[in-house]
């Protein structure tokens, strides 16, 4: 490692961690192997602290601690993600929330969210296929340029993929779902469509993608929300 800051800023991260917050990880199915546990409370001050610096940001990833790889989402600069980059990082995931952060924090900025969910989603690789979902989920919250039409495909890989009886897959398809049909009223009854139908399947786990689906999506409290953003907009 060049940057002679990665030896403080990991001395840091060691001290603000606790075995306690290591128990509570494992028992979320995150792994620990290489973790302090530390919290985001405590993971977002020192990302503010260090600023936007992707040249860091690559040398924390490369330390392979848990902490330091979720810092470095924090950091790392979106216009530089290239899509070879991002396959590196991703296939790297050993946990969900390592996945999940850098979909919310990281990848949904970047220029290649449509190309990296396509080929991701085929991926056999757990943590590659949740990515795309995550993603998609992130997409469907932070991608407000994007017309309806972009979320057409995205549907059609949940359907396709809602029977990946992997935990950490299809509870990142389900988010997905939910995060469309929520999106506005039109995808609200396309998304609303498609839960429906997994809801009616043979398929377990695509039935309960389908049903955990159709609960959020027809909640009143979620149908108002969706119907006051649409007000707005116009």
């Amino acid at each position: 490692m060049s940057d002679p800051r990665i030896e403080t800023i990991i001395g840091e991260l060691r001290t603000l961690g606790s075995e306690h917050n290591r128990a509570g990880m494992a028992r979320y199915g995150i792994s620990v192997d290489r973790a302090f546990g530390i919290s985001m409370a405590s993971l977002r001050p020192v990302a503010k602290r260090l600023g936007r610096d992707h040249a860091l940001a690559l040398e924390l990833w490369a330390s392979g601690w848990h902490e330091a790889r979720i810092l470095a989402v924090l950091i790392a600069d979106p216009r530089a993600m290239t899509p070879a980059l991002m396959d590196a990082w991703t296939a790297d995931f050993d946990s969900w929330d390592l996945c999940d952060q850098a979909g919310l924090k990281l990848y949904v900025k970047t220029d290649h969210v449509e190309d990296c969910i396509a080929r991701w989603a085929v991926d056999e690789r757990t943590f590659v296929r949740r990515a795309a979902f995550a993603l998609m989920a992130a997409a469907a919250v932070h991608l407000k340029a994007v017309d309806d039409a972009w979320f057409a495909p995205m549907l059609e890989r949940i359907d396709d993929h809602a029977g990946d009886e992997r935990n950490f897959v299809k509870k990142a398809v389900n988010w997905a779902l939910r995060q469309i049909g929520k999106r506005n009223a039109s995808l609200h009854g396309n998304a609303l469509a498609l839960a429906e139908r997994l809801a009616a399947s043979d398929d377990k786990t695509r039935r309960w993608v389908g049903r955990n689906a159709v609960r959020e999506l027809t909640d009143p409290t979620q149908i108002a929300r969706i119907k006051d953003r649409d007000a707005k907009r116009s």
